[in-house]
């Protein structure tokens, strides 16, 4: 939530066409990031909870993303020109990217080792340390650092002071708070206890190189619209349309921070409890309860997304995008869905299975972007990243009946769903900014959902 503050300051202080430069570097900082971690985050869980030797995991994983991220810095570094023209941004920009990037390679070990020892509270202090310190020099690069300067020539904030250096300002803090969380977890490398394990890693790299596939096609369906957008608009309209979808694509926070803050915590109850008897009867609880919460949230932002749109964008040129704010909360609810619904292939230790169906939602991603930008733009970036999201959600489920069977109430499932989705519409399409309409609709979800959950509900308010 911190990091909505740095959406609305951005758009406050950048044109469009900027603000459209700096989500296409970050698109494809994104790929980039999930070709350093190459799966081994997944694999870690997978490998600590079945290993008894787990110093052996937590070594071994750690020494095999150190060098390949050296690797990596020393490589970018040289051809960081050839990736600046690849991608049509200013040299600058990737040198500071590059360093992000192997910054925040270097605590994925770290962070995976707190998430898998169940401890959430320095997990959540370290990132949300991460996000203040960025957040802070974010706003002192952009707003206060121009004014000291202009009040004080010839000092030593008028030295640091560059003139439309707005965007370099924004990667510098970026760099500056992925390196003060390097600092707080570096012990992590002295302390290792264990050699390097090449059989171990072998079975880890197995594991986890379909997930990079996986991660990769992720990657095509959350980023790289912005990137095709950049490609197949004209020149005088590319990065202005990038960076209004961008923006009002943020819309879209709440969903993700609700579906992410699940799946940190999920993943590794998955793993740690995938012997026990009534595993697929808590897996199906947790979904469906998963898919209740999502669809207050949907409802509930897009019934109020014209209220939301004046905290997050100051700017009302930004303001264009906002029909595409629906179809991308509900597409990253799909994803939320998708990911719980994943735990079968991750289980039964098919993640190539994984990785295919990655591959077709990256194929209905790029077919329909083609299809749709030229003559759609954003709208049609929109359309496909819910189908893309929608077909991965569907094969899962598909997939997962045959090969692991899990319970799910798809009665109850469906209509939660199915009722959020169309009072959603309703709600946006048929009745924008009229309240009267809205709020009622949200209220008689919010009691379908109570008549239909009572007894739990109230077994739970019960509890002492």
């Amino acid at each position: 939530m911190l990091s909505f503050l740095l959406v609305r300051l951005y758009t406050g202080i950048l044109p469009t066409a900027e603000y459209g430069e700096v989500s296409i570097v970050l698109s494809w900082m994104v790929f980039f990031n999930v070709v350093l971690s190459y799966g081994m985050e997944t694999a870690f869980f997978r490998f600590y909870s079945a290993e008894e030797d787990k110093q052996n995991v937590i070594a071994t994983s750690t020494i095999s993303i150190f060098w390949s991220s050296i690797g990596f810095l020393f490589a970018a570094l040289i051809f960081r020109n050839t990736l600046a023209n690849w991608a049509e941004v200013d040299a600058q920009y990737i040198t500071y990217s590059v360093w992000i990037l192997v910054l925040d390679a270097l605590v994925l070990v770290p962070f995976s080792k707190l998430r898998a020892n169940q401890r959430p509270m320095v997990y959540a202090a370290i990132k949300i340390g991460n996000v203040v310190i960025n957040m802070l020099l974010n706003f002192f690069f952009l707003i206060y650092l121009p004014k000291l300067a202009a009040a004080n020539p010839n000092s030593v904030w008028d030295n640091l002071y560059v003139e439309n250096f707005q965007i370099a300002y924004i990667f510098i803090a970026n760099l500056l708070a992925s390196l003060a969380t390097f600092v707080v977890l570096s012990p992590n490398y002295l302390y290792l206890g264990r050699k390097f394990d090449p059989v171990l890693w072998k079975k880890m790299m197995k594991y986890g190189l379909p997930i990079l596939v996986a991660g990769l096609a992720f990657a095509v369906n959350e980023h790289f619209d912005k990137i095709l957008l950049g490609y197949l608009l004209p020149e005088n309209l590319a990065k202005s349309e990038v960076g209004a979808y961008s923006a009002c694509y943020k819309l879209g926070l709440f969903m993700v921070l609700f579906a992410t803050a699940f799946r940190l915590g999920i993943e590794p109850f998955f793993f740690s409890h995938a012997k026990n008897e009534n595993a697929p009867q808590t897996y199906a609880v947790i979904t469906k309860y998963f898919v209740i919460f999502g669809s207050l949230i949907l409802l509930g932002v897009i019934v109020f997304a014209d209220v939301l749109k004046f905290l997050l964008l100051d700017n009302k040129s930004y303001w264009e995008a906002m029909k595409v704010v629906p179809l991308i909360i509900l597409a990253n609810f799909f994803l939320g869905i998708y990911n719980n619904l994943s735990v079968w292939y991750k289980l039964t230790d098919q993640t190539k299975i994984g990785a295919y169906i990655s591959i077709v939602g990256a194929i209905v991603t790029l077919v329909l972007n083609y299809i749709l930008i030229p003559k759609y733009s954003y709208y049609g970036s929109a359309i496909a990243t819910i189908s893309a999201y929608g077909s991965m959600m569907l094969i899962s489920y598909i997939l997962g009946n045959k090969y692991y069977p899990i319970p799910y109430d798809m009665n109850k499932i469906g209509a939660y769903l199915g009722i959020s989705i169309l009072f959603s519409a309703i709600s946006f399409y048929g009745f924008r900014e009229n309240y009267f309409v809205g709020i009622p609709l949200l209220l008689a979800f919010i009691y379908f959902v109570y008549h239909n959950e009572k007894n739990t509900i109230k077994g739970i308010m019960n509890r002492k």
